[in-house]
């Protein structure tokens, strides 16, 4: 399969999920594609990521579910504890992805990005590190884009996969900006506790939540949501001190995880976000992918399946033949409702909590939503 005739070059700005995903399925249908990404290690960092069984399928269509599943820890159900520990209820989670994906798969996020990586780079992508785009411009038959290193190229589409403060949505005139939701995380990679083999959750204690998600057969995630402070008045030093004081909280697992959480560098802390530009995902030839496009608060763990599943849509239009301007809309008609009830979602849950409501249909709003996304993209 090739490209459609009006989509036969595509510049990709961003070498994250969405990015990596995007070029390895254009790249096996034909399609010519340079990916640009303007961190000179293209992003290798992070702690942990959750990936639910929907992210899982498109990861399965890349071709790196073997490797996923080797360096990942995937597991089926939840749990529900009391600030101390105590397991209170233990659900069979949704295989959003279908009856042969696990439910969900947790994972060290530089695992998954270097397996990206390697996809890309098998693939023949064209791919430039510390370099972004300077300038677009457009007219009815591609996009000129003069580079931050001083080159010039022309494209049949150019995507932008730069993220949730996307400089190329600002350069094409896109208004939209993430919004903070009032909530603030501590994240940490540390060992993993021996016995630890699932997502556990305790709502209430010192945070809003406090949660874990085993990465592989040694590491775990582990996360305090808080409301939010201001991150200019956290000194970056105290960053262990912090999570481990808001982990003092906590029983169960946390005392274990607590003690390791030592080297400030390792503990990142971050506000949740609220985030989907309104209207058309394009202008002219330039769509928006992934975080450029959308986010969400983690509460559903849905950030990177979302991601993933516009890359799936976006390649599987383009490489199906149509006019540029038609596929583009087509792209937007299908992700737009998908993506506002799972940020919709996130949000409330994140609402709920911060406003103490007790009462809330927290179960059915998540089993509503994940029932939802069993449906293919």
């Amino acid at each position: 399969m090739t490209g459609v005739n009006s989509v036969n070059t595509v510049l990709v700005v961003g070498g994250g999920t969405a990015g990596n995903a995007l070029t390895i399925l254009l790249r096996r249908a034909g399609v010519g594609v340079d990916l640009v990404e303007v961190k000179p290690d293209w992003n290798v960092r992070g702690s942990g990521i959750t990936l639910q069984g929907n992210a899982l399928r498109v990861l399965h269509e890349l071709g790196v579910w073997d490797q996923v599943q080797k360096l990942g820890f995937g597991f089926d159900t939840l749990g529900l504890t009391a600030p101390d520990g105590t397991v209170l209820h233990v659900q069979q989670d949704i295989r959003t992805g279908g009856p042969d994906l696990p439910a969900t798969v947790g994972m060290q996020r530089p695992d998954l990005q270097r397996i990206l990586i390697d996809a890309v780079r098998a693939s023949g992508a064209d791919v430039r590190l510390g370099c972004t785009v300077e300038s677009l411009h457009q007219n009815a038959g591609g996009v000129d884009v003069r580079f931050s290193d001083g080159t010039v190229g022309r494209y049949d589409l150019v995507v932008a996969a730069d993220g949730l403060n996307s400089a190329t949505r600002a350069l094409i005139g896109i208004p939209d900006r993430p919004e903070p939701t009032g909530m603030g995380l501590w994240r940490a990679a540390v060992p993993r506790p021996e016995g630890l083999e699932r997502t556990d959750l305790a709502y209430g204690g010192p945070c809003f939540i406090a949660g874990y998600c085993p990465t592989s057969e040694n590491t775990v995630y582990a996360y305090l949501a808080e409301p939010k402070r201001d991150r200019a008045a956290i000194d970056p030093a105290t960053y262990a001190d912090e999570m481990r004081r808001l982990a003092e909280g906590y029983g169960g697992f946390w005392p274990e995880i607590a003690a390791s959480i030592t080297d400030p560098a390792q503990v990142n802390y971050t506000w949740f976000d609220r985030h989907l530009v309104e209207g058309s995902w394009h202008r002219g030839r330039v769509v928006l992918v992934g975080d450029a496009a959308h986010a969400c608060p983690p509460t559903l763990a849905q950030g990177a399946a979302m991601s993933l599943e516009d890359a799936s849509v976006l390649a599987e239009l383009l490489t199906s033949g149509g006019d540029a301007d038609d596929v583009l809309a087509a792209y937007h008609e299908r992700r737009a409702p998908r993506v506002r009830t799972v940020v919709d979602a996130s949000v409330q849950l994140g609402q709920w909590l911060m406003n103490g409501v007790r009462d809330a249909d927290v179960p059915g709003l998540i089993g509503r939503t994940m029932t939802m996304l069993t449906e293919r993209p």
